[in-house]
C-alpha cells in the first residue's frame, strides 16, 4: 500500500471546533490561505468574508517562489470557481451551507490613531469593526495565524482566533513512541525466541496497582521482567505480539547505540524501506538525530551491502531559503550550501571516528567529504526542488522537519517512490517558521496522523538522551 494512501490529510470537509449554534460571520486573513488554500470549505454553515485587501495581497504572492506562491494560487483558483458560481460581492453559496463574500466597504470606519490605514492588517480590522457595527445579528469572528493581529482586535473589543484545521491535540503531541511495561520473567526465552502477546503485558503504579498498556502499532517497548529490577529487554509491538529488536547488535558505518533511545532509532532506521518506508524521529539538540540518520545512510549506501539505496538526498527546510533560493546568487549546490553545514559536521564524525586524530589532518578530512558529494552518494536538495520530484530507491532525510508545514510534509511523502526511506527528523520545540507552533507543524501533524500505521516508526528521544557534550547536556536540563 502506498504512504500516499495511509497518510490522510484531508483537504476537504467541515473542520472540527467546539461551536455554539448560531451563525457565525467568519472574516478571513491571507495567511489563513497561503498556509492552507483549503481554508474556505473548513467552516461549516457560517458566512466567510474576504476583505478586498486580501485579495491584493493574493494578487501580490502569486508569482513569489515556493510553497507561500503555490498556495496563493490554488486559493485563487479557488475563488475563481466560486466567482463562476455567482457575484462575490453579494456573497455565493458555500458546499457547507454558508455565504462567501468579498467586502470592499468600511473605508470611513474609523482605528485609533497609532493604527495606520495603510496597513493591510489595519484594513482588515475595519472590514471586522464595520461589520460588528452592520450585521447585530451575527457574532464577527477574525481568523488570522497572525499573533500580534489577534492581540489588536482583542484591544479593540473583536474575537479572533487561530485556524486550527491543522493543530494536533495536546494528547497527540505527547506520543513518544516508546512504553515501558512489565510481564512474567519466566517468559524471557519465549520472548528472544518469537516475542510475547501484549496481554502479557501490564503496567503498574507507585502504589502497585496493575492496568492494562495501550499500545501503538510499531511503538518501542522497554520490557521489565516483574522478579528483577536490574534486567531490561527491548522490543517492538507488531501484529499483536512485542518482539525482539532485530538489529541491536548492529554497528552501521562502526557507530554504536549509547542509550534506549539509539537502540529504538537505530532499529527503526536500519529496517528495509518495504517494512518501514517513513521513519518520524523527535527529539531536542544533540540527541544526535541527524548524525544517526547519516551513519545509517552511509551504511547502507557508502558500504552498500545490500544495495537497497541509490543515493542519501539530506533536505534542510529553512523560512528564508525555501521561499527565496530563486533570488541568491549561484547554483542550487551554492545557494544551499548554508543549509547544509551542520550536515558536513556530523559527515566529519562519522568518516573518521577518531576523535584525537580528526582534524590533524583537515586537508585528508576534507576530500573525505568531497568525494561523499562528487559521487553522489549524499546530494543536497532544498524543498523547493523536491517539489514535483518521484525519489525511487532512495535514503532521503528531511532535517529539521519541524519547520515544514502540514501541507510540505504531504507532498514530501506523497514523492517517494519504490524502494524510497524517508525520515523526517526535528524538535517540534524549535520552530523557525512564522505562523507555526509546536502543535500546527509539518513534523508533528504527520506523527500525529501516521500513528499506528503499519509504515511508520516513530520515536522521541528524551533530554536525557542528549550525546553532544557533557555542556550540551547540563545546559538542557538547566534550561
Amino acid at each position: 500500500m502506498p504512504l500516499s494512501d495511509i497518510f490522510d490529510i484531508s483537504f476537504e470537509g467541515k473542520c472540527k471546533g467546539e461551536f455554539e449554534y448560531m451563525i457565525k460571520t467568519y472574516v478571513i486573513d491571507t495567511n489563513v490561505l497561503i498556509q492552507a488554500p483549503y481554508a474556505l470549505e473548513c467552516f461549516e454553515d457560517n458566512n466567510l468574508v474576504l476583505p478586498l485587501v486580501v485579495l491584493e495581497e493574493l494578487d501580490g504572492l502569486k508569482k513569489a517562489e515556493g510553497e507561500k506562491g503555490a498556495n496563493a494560487r490554488a486559493a485563487v483558483r479557488k475563488l475563481e470557481g466560486y466567482r463562476q458560481k455567482g457575484d462575490l460581492l453579494q456573497g455565493v453559496k458555500l458546499d457547507g451551507g454558508g455565504i462567501l463574500r468579498i467586502e470592499k466597504n468600511f473605508v470611513n470606519v474609523e482605528l485609533p490613531s497609532d493604527l495606520p490605514d495603510d496597513k493591510p492588517d489595519n484594513r482588515i480590522l475595519k472590514v471586522c469593526m464595520g461589520l460588528a457595527d452592520t450585521e447585530k445579528d451575527s457574532q464577527v469572528i477574525l481568523v488570522t495565524k497572525d499573533i500580534v493581529l489577534r492581540l489588536k482586535a482583542q484591544i479593540l473589543g473583536m474575537k479572533a482566533e487561530d485556524f486550527e484545521r491543522e493543530r494536533v491535540s495536546d494528547d497527540d503531541a505527547q506520543y513518544t513512541g516508546r512504553t515501558e511495561v512489565y510481564f512474567p520473567e519466566d517468559m524471557i526465552k519465549e520472548f528472544k525466541k518469537k516475542g510475547i502477546s501484549l496481554d502479557d503485558t501490564y503496567q503498574s503504579d507507585e502504589e502497585g496497582n496493575c492496568s492494562t498498556p495501550q499500545f501503538h502499532e510499531n511503538e518501542f517497548v522497554i520490557l521489565k521482567p516483574d522478579q528483577s529490577s536490574k534486567k531490561t529487554l527491548l522490543g517492538r509491538v507488531s501484529g499483536g505480539r512485542v518482539v525482539p529488536l532485530v538489529y541491536k547488535k548492529s554497528k552501521p558505518y562502526g557507530v554504536s547505540p549509547r542509550n534506549v533511545g539509539q537502540y529504538f532509532m537505530q532499529e527503526a532506521l536500519m529496517t528495509d524501506a518495504d517494512t518501514a518506508p517513513l521513519v518520524i524521529i523527535k527529539g531536542m539538540a544533540g540527541t544526535a538525530k541527524t548524525f544517526y540518520a547519516l551513519a545509517v545512510g552511509m551504511e547502507k549506501v557508502y558500504n552498500n551491502p545490500s544495495k537497497e539505496y541509490r543515493r542519501i538526498i539530506v533536505c534542510r527546510p529553512n523560512a528564508q531559503f525555501d521561499d527565496d533560493i530563486g533570488f541568491l546568487p549561484g547554483d542550487e549546490k551554492e545557494k544551499i550550501a548554508p543549509l547544509m553545514r551542520p550536515v558536513i559536521d556530523n559527515l566529519e564524525q562519522i568518516l573518521d571516528s577518531d576523535e584525537k586524530e580528526r582534524y590533524e589532518d583537515e586537508a585528508e578530512l576534507s576530500d573525505k567529504i568531497t568525494e561523499v558529494f562528487e559521487r553522489g552518494i549524499i546530494q543536497t536538495e532544498a524543498l523547493n526542488f523536491i517539489r514535483g520530484r518521484s525519489i525511487a530507491k532512495t535514503y532521503l532525510i528531511i532535517d529539521e522537519a519541524q519547520n515544514m508545514t502540514p501541507n510540505q510534509v504531504k507532498g514530501i511523502i506523497t514523492r517517494a517512490g519504490k524502494g524510497t526511506k524517508i525520515i523526517l527528523l526535528g524538535d517540534p520545540n524549535q520552530i523557525d517558521k512564522p505562523f507555526l507552533d509546536e502543535r500546527t507543524n509539518g513534523l508533528s501533524y504527520a506523527a500525529k496522523y501516521m500513528m499506528d500505521s503499519t509504515l511508520c516508526w516513530q520515536i522521541t528521544l528524551s533530554a536525557d538522551e542528549c550525546e553532544r557534550s557533557t555542556l550540551a547536556m547540563d545546559a538542557i536540563k538547566r534550561f
